[in-house]
């Protein structure tokens, strides 16, 4: 499926974690996109959309405000498409648990509860394969991997405006003991891939494969209709 049209400038905060390969799986699409690596407010202001990738939720949101990024980062979440992986998920949620000392900075614009680490330390760390109907090719299956995941506790209906769309989730079976529960209230935990209008989550690294197309639907899906 191509991507083509109007010109599209994507940025990706760069200020700690796996931004090198997000920009890569970018330039991988079969369409122009421009890409910014995000370190100032004026990098900031020349994006129609932004990637916040993974890395350390606590250490990227402390760089951003030693960056004077944070309220340009607040402003650019309210107007344009954002996209949010593992540390980046936690920085588009409402309210984390898990956090160390001190708290945790977040950005807000997608109304759902979050944990960090949620899954574990790093050996923990695993890869599922995931069925995904929104991908190009939904047949063949994603590939996640998940390095000291995020775990998705809530979903604020009350404040689901646009709704919530859940675009990927694991088999409760692969859920960790300490987050399994006998009744069918584990059902957000295993949400792995969330829409909410033109903003855009995973809790795991879609970037640390070669498999696009997550890439692909973010542009498709969650940026060019905010250009049309």
């Amino acid at each position: 499926m191509g991507l083509s049209g109007k010109p599209v400038t994507v940025g990706i905060l760069a200020l700690q974690g796996a931004f090198i390969e997000h920009e890569a799986a970018l330039q991988r699409l079969d369409r122009k996109i421009e890409v910014i690596l995000v370190k100032t407010p004026e990098d900031l202001e020349k994006c129609n959309a932004l990637i916040i990738p993974g890395g350390e939720s606590t250490t990227i949101a402390l760089l951003a405000r030693l960056s004077g990024l944070t309220d340009p980062l607040k402003q650019f979440v309210s107007e344009k498409p954002v996209w949010g992986t593992c540390a980046g998920a936690i920085l588009l949620s409402q309210t984390v648990e898990n956090t160390k000392r001190g708290g945790q900075e977040v950005l807000g614009g997608m109304s759902v509860g979050i944990a960090r680490n949620g899954w574990g330390s790093q050996v923990e760390s695993f890869e599922a394969e995931l069925t995904v109907n929104g991908l190009r090719d939904p047949e063949t299956p994603f590939k996640g991997v998940f390095i000291r995941a995020p775990v998705i506790l809530e979903l604020n209906p009350g404040e689901a405006d646009p709704p919530i769309e859940v675009v990927a989730s694991l088999s409760p079976k692969l859920l960790p003991p300490a987050l399994a529960t006998p009744d069918h209230s584990n059902e957000p935990k295993t949400f792995v891939a969330l829409r909410q209008g033109l903003h855009f989550l995973t809790t795991f690294h879609p970037e640390l494969t070669r498999d696009d197309r997550f890439h692909e639907y973010f542009v498709r899906e969650c940026v060019l209709p905010r250009l049309a």
